[in-house]
């Protein structure tokens, strides 16, 4: 995520921009920056959870949402963008600034990089928390087989759970569903150690 440099936007800047630009924006104290320039497997990680969870769910009366569904987030609003979600029910929307946003997603998903690693672990999780409806989170490492759900219980207490093979199967709670780890990185390709100094790589097929 770059930040745009020498401007402080008003909130009504902000949403002026988003209703022009064909990018992604995200805002936080009069900053905005970029959501645009993901690499290769990110995205074929979020095309993998797109079309397998995507279609499942939708046979379930389920719904699932693609990276530039916004979701309203109380404690760090307006909303923010996420790499995928989904819920189970009637979707609820509201506006901001003639701007659509959801409400009730209960299961978000992010998939990490360099940059946003530590933010999507730590202050972004524990924004989105503020949200009602959220029951669960998957952080999906791109550059190996490394998945963390987190599931939210009664009590409030996040139980954590990792899965490092691509044979094992993520249950998804907050859904009714499962994906297998080789679904979510279906032709992603990730980097071997460096054993005789040439780079060496698997291609998941």
């Amino acid at each position: 995520m770059a930040f745009q440099p020498q401007k402080v936007y008003s909130l009504e800047e902000y949403l002026d921009l988003e209703r022009r630009s064909e990018e992604k924006f995200e805002f936080c104290n009069g900053h905005v920056w970029s959501m645009s320039g993901a690499s290769f497997a990110h995205n074929q990680i979020v095309m993998n959870l797109s079309i397998d969870l995507g279609s499942r769910l939708r046979d379930k009366g389920c719904s699932a949402f693609p990276a530039d569904m916004r979701i309203k987030v109380p404690s760090y609003e307006p909303y923010r963008y996420s790499d995928f979600s989904a819920l189970c029910g009637e979707p609820r929307l509201e506006q901001i600034g003639g701007i659509e946003m959801l409400v009730n997603p209960r299961l978000i998903v992010e998939v990490l990089s360099d940059s946003t690693e530590a933010f999507d672990r730590g202050d972004k999780f524990s924004y989105y928390k503020s949200i009602e409806s959220f029951s669960e989170y998957l952080l999906v490492a791109q550059h190996r087989p490394h998945v963390s759900q987190f599931v939210k219980h009664g009590d409030g207490f996040w139980m954590n759970h990792e899965f490092n093979d691509l044979m094992e199967i993520v249950e998804l709670k907050s859904v009714s569903c499962s994906i297998p780890l080789s679904v979510i990185y279906r032709d992603v390709t990730f980097p071997e150690p460096d054993l005789d100094n040439s780079n060496v790589t698997e291609r998941l097929t």
